[in-house]
């Protein structure tokens, strides 16, 4: 599998895994509260903090009711440079996701990391080939999608020369039901593409994110939030800023718990052998030059003598010496 650079973190099969806090419209307008989500995150210890940027009008058609809606917390194009300036300061990778062309040149003049296409705009081919277009790494959402809409996307970016693309697994239900979520799709990416591939969580809490990366998943996206109670399109199942670091501390967890493959004892695992592993002992006095039986073994812990594994060995065995009751077998007492 290729491996994807964003910023100074690569992506990819044996990386941990790159976490994405989104803060999407939850800023509510504010730029101050976009400042606070960014300090969130830098606690929460992600790697990028992500933005959505639209207009109603580049969204929706006229009339909508929605198009109002959005327009109320779009991210206006001007703050975007103090925004991307204020999280750079802080160690964290800024990124966004353009939602009409426009938004895509103001992206390329601030020089970011990474685009994100919305899974809505899986099918917007003419955007994705503008994107494509700037040989920077794309990080696609796949909700509402089958495998061959995939396979069409990808195509359009290839096709403009760009081969820097991680999928993201996704279900595009606010809040999804876990029942829905089909965790097991981001293997079957993995095996089409032999591209990176995450998962965008929109389920309540921080179980299915966490266990999206026991499923091999390279990158987590999750929407997060000042306050539930906060007004808004977003905030009611984000998670709130404990919840965001206990995910990532999970995370990384059990990135450590997944590790290598190989099967052997750990090395903190190895002197419980003395102590869980069973030895022969005589179950009965054994006279010097006695011959050895089944019957006269047991097998108790700890390994004093003779490892139990050996029992087939000992039996027949001539005794070399006394032994008494309950006394651990070793070599040198048998001949």
């Amino acid at each position: 599998m290729k491996k994807i650079t964003i910023g100074n973190r690569n992506i990819g099969d044996g990386e941990p895994a790159f976490i994405i806090a989104e803060a999407g419209s939850n800023h509510n307008g504010d730029i101050n509260l976009a400042k606070e989500l960014i300090d969130i995150a830098v606690n929460a210890k992600v790697d990028a903090i992500k933005f959505q940027t639209f207009t109603g009008e580049t969204l929706f058609k006229e009339n909508l009711e929605a198009q109002k809606i959005v327009e109320k917390y779009k991210l206006p194009l001007e703050w975007h440079k103090e925004l991307k300036d204020y999280a750079e300061n802080n160690d964290i990778i800024f990124m966004t996701t353009p939602f009409y062309p426009e938004a895509v040149g103001m992206a390329e003049k601030l020089n970011i990391d990474a685009y994100k296409i919305a899974s809505g705009d899986l099918t917007y081919y003419s955007l994705l080939e503008l994107i494509a277009e700037k040989r920077k790494p794309i990080i696609l959402s796949t909700g509402i999608s089958n495998l061959f809409e995939v396979e069409k996307a990808v195509e359009k970016i290839y096709s403009r020369g760009n081969e820097e693309i991680i999928l993201l697994h996704c279900v595009s239900n606010y809040p999804t039901d876990p029942k829905n979520v089909n965790l097991k799709v981001i293997s079957t990416l993995k095996n089409k593409f032999n591209i990176p591939v995450g998962f965008s969580d929109h389920t309540m809490g921080i179980e299915v994110s966490i266990a999206a990366i026991a499923m091999g998943a390279n990158v987590i996206e999750k929407h997060f939030t000042i306050s539930r109670d906060m007004e808004g399109m977003d905030h009611f199942y984000a998670l709130e800023p404990d919840e965001l670091k206990n995910m990532v501390d999970g995370i990384r967890k059990i990135e450590l718990a997944m590790g290598h493959g190989q099967k052997e004892p750990a090395e903190e695992e190895i002197p419980e052998v003395y102590f869980a592993r069973r030895g022969i002992y005589a179950a009965k006095n054994i006279k010097k030059d006695d011959r050895i039986s089944f019957k006269d073994l047991k097998f108790v812990r700890p390994v004093d003598g003779i490892n139990a594994q050996y029992y087939k060995i000992v039996i027949g065995k001539i005794a070399s010496k006394d032994i008494k009751m309950n006394q651990a077998i070793n070599w040198n007492l048998l001949k």
